[in-house]
C-alpha cells in the first residue's frame, strides 16, 4: 500500500481515534449530554498528547520517525496557542492513521494499551 502525507495520515487518525473513544464509552451513559461530554474529553488536543506519552516508550523506529515528521507539521494560525500540545497531539493522529493503513495488529495492541484510559 503507497504511504500518504503526514497530514492525511492525521486526518485519517482524527477519525479513527474519535470512533474509537465512542465506541468504547457508549456502553458507560444513556444521556447523549453525558456521551459528548465524556468524548469531547477524550478527544481533544491535551488528551491525546497524553496518550502519546503513554505510548512513546513502545513506539520502533519508523513510528519515532513518523512521530517526528507530524511534529514538525507547520501548526495552524488557531492552533499556535498550545503549539507544543497541537503538536503531539498531530503526531499521535498520525500514528494512529498509519497503523489505521498498515498495520491493523498494531493499531489493536495499542488501542488495548489505552483502553483503560479511555474508560476512566
Amino acid at each position: 500500500m503507497q504511504e500518504i502525507n503526514m497530514r492525511n495520515y492525521a486526518h485519517l487518525g482524527d477519525a479513527v481515534w474519535e470512533l474509537f473513544v465512542r465506541e468504547h464509552i457508549v456502553d458507560l451513559c444513556q444521556k447523549p449530554k453525558d456521551l459528548h461530554r465524556m468524548t469531547t474529553e477524550r478527544v481533544n488536543s491535551e488528551y491525546q498528547a497524553n496518550m502519546l506519552n503513554l505510548i512513546e516508550s513502545e513506539l520502533t523506529e519508523i513510528e519515532e520517525e513518523i512521530k517526528r515528521r507530524a511534529r514538525n507539521m507547520e501548526v495552524p494560525v488557531a492552533r499556535r496557542n498550545n503549539q507544543s500540545e497541537y503538536r503531539q497531539a498531530t503526531a499521535f493522529e498520525a500514528l494512529l492513521g498509519y497503523w489505521y493503513r498498515e498495520d491493523k495488529e498494531r493499531l489493536e495492541y495499542i488501542f488495548e494499551k489505552l483502553l483503560r484510559e479511555i474508560l476512566k
